[in-house]
């Protein structure tokens, strides 16, 4: 009878773990309210896999641990630990100090996921493997990101997990959203009509049971538990009146209802296993104890059918357990959690002892406030930054000195924030506030203020608010001043043309008020002051100090690191600061025309955030490390970096990031794909308050229309950076300037850039900055002079990084010569960037060179298909890895991929390419 009704659920979830047993993993959410069945499908399930050679592992999630990082977690992978050997060092080491069984700093939750995802795969390769989650509603929040992470990974391992999520109805935000889900809604009436003349034995009044079956709704748990269930006047003519609540809390009453008529001390001892969400057997019994209650006391509990007390705690359902804790007064819960706080043994669950004692305080307690401070730490310790503000928030509650209150609940707004809850965090800021707060307290309140403003607005505000906090903090803490003064600056550079009179430059001129710099200067002194002095006495003034900035930046790169590239030296000897900071140098290295620089710190800031496990910082460091690659020439390499951002944001549930991807598209000449990506981004960043992503779409659109010819728009799009002085797009947009205004018959303007980039590029003294002036002044030139400069462009960038720029240099010294009747050279040239573009992949400038070279009597050889063609981005990321001698293991960890994963992406590599072998592969010679 349990699944009466339910033969297209049953054949999903059996589906599933066949697709599993073969070697193709999934996931599957299934959703409903109370009472639907979701816990009866997953029994089902892991009884199904049992018979089929499955090892089933399993958790439960409680709405009492959701205070607790990665209990769910831990529960689910108890079992499997045992293999945690097996796992790269990294991995194993984030698993042990999320789980609180190894010290370290707290490890990137999705590092965490990741080596959940590798241990499960451990598991799996011996014996497919099923993970049953129910009640994920209540994991805490750490375990569903790390479970999500894992459900979004899986590929090829014989792995199936299912989740079961209880429909909220509330409007909260449902975990697991966009995974493949399985929705459970009532019986049909003839099965209702079935399963309820299976659950009540005696006969009902016809009324009742159209009554009964009308208000269940479907729902077999309201069937097999009608509200009237042990009321003879219920059933003998529906005399009682009805309940006007939903299904679900029409349940949790029944469940009230058959709790209420137990003993006393039956009661109590029902509250204490509902307050104690492990459900330890020991642990109960010790608390009873304290309670003065017997282990008689649980037989008419178990002889109602409400719980069974065997080896653990399991209740009946989990309204249960909701139905007799929020019955109990708040007396009676107030001494069940005591009693369990004085059994809990503060060495092995110190965590788990003050929460129980949190919950039995009436009114404030400085001793149990400070325990959940200590707890705070460890689970920030650990990773788990939304328990750590949990607790902070209710140690705030517990304090009873006001100044020690305000103190504690600014450090868990400050939590809050960090674990990107806004609202919550301004809520405690309002606590904080009513004070009383220090001096320092206060800045550093309007500090957080200013960035939750800006975290939730993008707005021109947050640059004003932050130099609010930098003016208040001057004289109290002059380095978090000068640190605030930066992110002023930085949130004025995003905030850009939609920024209103937050402009850079107005931020640069108050942020002159900066308490002097500390000696030795740090990265973020000095890019605060190259910065100001840019926006306050010119481009010129400020390279010295944004060039002293980027290079004590690269002091902790070793020249001799891996790939032939560069390393990093002695942990980087980068502090937490500067790191973050990577990607606003970077800016300032484009802004430079610092080829080497840019490059250097964007690999530098996606290999440590790779090396970290930093999956949710990751993605971002990609996404610019792409960028840089399109102007090195290296758009195939972009586009692999590009697929694994993508990748990357789909398995963590973060929003796309198409920066990276506009830039692409635009250098391959896609003129369409461009367009729409385009269109989306203004208007997104547009929305957003995000000018900064209206001045790089306006360099993207730029560098589409110079290669397409089409030079009027190219104009167009290039001038807005460049008028209003943007950092980083203006110094790109110039050349583009140039060019376009040439072409489009608009020497002014062009010659206006030119002057521009002219005085940037001396100022700047590097082979980029000044292969684009040269290249720039020639277009603006005639005879001699004009072939000068194009020599002179040649010469410069083929010393920088900056290959795209390099091949354009000989695009348009070979359009001179053709133009100017000398045909020969012309064709030396325009072969050179016709094969330099085609190889790259910027398809619109090699078309242009192949159209000129046509102008001259040669016709350019056709591009040949590469055997790699037919690879994806990913496979043929997989495939540069490999060939470079790593194993499955390597590449997995690499990637954030299960080894099993990469051994399928060989399989489909090997098959493209026709080969057998990894020695083939690396013989094709992909990189």
């Amino acid at each position: 009878m349990r699944f009466l009704g339910r033969r297209t659920e049953v054949a999903v979830v059996e589906q599933l773990l066949a697709d599993a047993r073969a070697g193709r993993s999934g996931a599957l959410v299934v959703r409903g309210e109370a009472g639907i069945g979701k816990t009866a499908l997953l029994e089902h399930a892991g009884d199904a896999a049992v018979a089929s050679g499955f090892r089933v592992d399993r958790a439960t999630a409680a709405e009492s641990e959701v205070q607790f990082a990665f209990a769910g977690l831990h529960q689910l992978c108890a079992t499997a630990l045992e293999r945690v050997r097996v796992l790269p060092d990294p991995q194993r080491e984030a698993l042990g100090v999320a789980f609180g069984q190894a010290t370290g700093p707290a490890p990137d939750r999705f590092l965490v996921g990741l080596a959940v995802l590798n241990l499960l795969a451990e598991v799996a390769e011996e014996q497919p493997l099923l993970c049953l989650v129910d009640d994920v509603q209540w994991l805490d929040e750490a375990s569903a990101q790390v479970l999500e992470f894992v459900a979004r990974r899986v590929g090829a391992e014989r792995l199936a997990l299912v989740f079961a999520v209880r429909d909220d109805g509330g409007g909260m935000p449902s975990p697991m959203v966009g995974l493949s889900e399985l929705r459970l809604g009532g019986l049909a009436e003839p099965e209702a009509r079935t399963l309820l003349a299976s659950g009540v034995p005696s006969p009902l009044d016809e009324r009742v049971r159209e009554r009964i079956i009308a208000e269940a709704r479907g729902n077999p748990l309201a069937l097999l538990e009608p509200p009237g269930n042990g009321h003879s006047a219920w059933f003998a003519g529906g005399f009682e009146r009805p309940d006007a609540l939903d299904v679900p809390r029409r349940i949790e009453e029944t469940f009230r209802r058959r709790a209420h008529g137990l003993p006393t001390q039956t009661q109590l001892l029902l509250l204490v296993a509902a307050a104690e969400p492990t459900g330890q057997t020991t642990l109960l019994w010790h608390a009873a104890s304290r309670l003065g209650i017997a282990r008689e006391a649980a037989n008419p509990a178990q002889d109602a059918g409400l719980v069974e007390i065997d080896t653990r705690v399991r209740f009946r359902h989990p309204l249960v357990r909701s139905a007799v804790y929020q019955a109990a007064t708040g007396d009676d819960r107030r001494r069940a959690h005591q009693a369990l706080a004085e059994a809990t043994d503060p060495d092995v669950d110190p965590d788990r002892r003050a929460w129980h004692r949190a919950q039995a305080v009436h009114g404030t307690d400085e001793d149990v406030a400070a325990e959940l401070v200590r707890s705070a730490g460890r689970a920030h310790a650990r990773g788990g930054v939304a328990a750590a503000a949990a607790l902070l928030e209710q140690a705030a509650a517990l304090t009873p000195e006001p100044a020690v209150r305000a103190a504690r609940a600014l450090d868990a707004a400050q939590a809050k924030h960090e674990a990107a809850e806004s609202q919550a965090a301004t809520g405690l800021l309002a606590v904080a506030a009513a004070g009383p707060l220090d001096a320092l307290g206060r800045g550093r309140l309007k500090l957080l203020r200013a960035q939750i403003a800006f975290h939730t607005t993008r707005g021109s505000d947050g640059a004003g608010m932050l130099l609010d906090a930098a003016r208040t903090l001057a004289p109290l803490d002059p380095q978090l001043a000068r640190d605030t003064y930066l992110q002023a600056l930085e949130a004025s550079f995003h905030s850009g043309r939609l920024g209103g009179d937050g402009t850079m430059a107005a931020v640069a001129r108050a942020a002159r008020a900066a308490p002097p710099t500390s000696s030795p200067a740090r990265p973020v002194d000095l890019l605060l002051d190259g910065l100001t002095t840019m926006f306050t006495h010119g481009y010129a003034a400020s390279v010295p100090t944004l060039r002293r900035a980027l290079d004590t930046l690269r002091g902790g790169i070793d020249p001799q690191g891996p790939d032939g590239g560069e390393g990093l030296a002695g942990g980087v000897g980068l502090d937490e600061g500067s790191r973050r900071r990577l990607w606003l140098a970077c800016q300032v290295a484009a802004t430079l025309w610092d080829d080497d620089t840019v490059y250097v710190l964007a690999e530098l800031d996606a290999r440590l955030a790779r090396e970290a496990g930093a999956l949710s910082r990751l993605p971002a460091a990609l996404n610019a490390l792409s960028s840089v690659l399109v102007l090195t020439g290296d758009l195939g390499r972009a586009d692999e970096l590009i697929a694994e951002e993508s990748a990357i944001r789909g398995a963590t549930g973060a929003p796309p990031l198409p920066n990276a991807r506009l830039i692409l598209a635009a250098w391959q000449g896609r003129q369409a794909e461009t367009t729409a990506l385009h269109a989306t981004m203004v208007a997104e960043a547009t929305r957003r308050g995000e000018g900064a992503t209206l001045g790089l779409a306006d360099v993207a659109m730029a560098a589409l229309h110079n290669g397409l010819g089409n030079y009027g728009e190219a104009l167009a799009a290039a001038r807005a950076p460049v008028e209003r002085g943007e950092l980083t797009f203006a110094s790109i947009a110039l050349p583009e300037l140039v060019e376009a205004g040439v072409r489009a018959g608009e020497p002014a303007q062009a010659g206006a850039a030119l002057e521009q980039l002219r005085e940037r590029a001396q100022a700047s003294g590097t082979a980029w900055g000044l292969g684009l002036h040269a290249r720039s002044l020639a277009l603006l030139s005639t005879g001699s002079d004009a072939e000068e400069h194009y020599r002179e462009s040649v010469d410069q960038l083929a010393r920088s990084r900056m290959a795209t720029h390099l091949a354009r240099a000989h695009l348009v010294y070979g359009e001179w010569l053709r133009r100017e009747g000398r045909r020969q050279d012309a064709r030396e040239q325009l072969r050179t960037a016709h094969e330099m573009l085609t190889r790259m992949g910027a398809d619109a400038f090699a078309a242009r060179a192949a159209r000129e070279l046509g102008a001259t009597g040669e016709h350019p050889r056709r591009r040949t298909e590469k055997a790699a063609d037919d690879l994806t981005a990913q496979e043929l990321h997989v495939a540069r890895l490999v060939a470079t001698g790593a194993t499955s293991r390597e590449v997995a960890a690499h990637l954030f991929l299960s080894p099993r994963t990469v051994e399928a992406h060989l399989r489909a590599i090997f098959r493209k390419l026709a080969i057998t072998s990894r020695r083939e592969l690396r013989d094709l010679h992909l990189a």
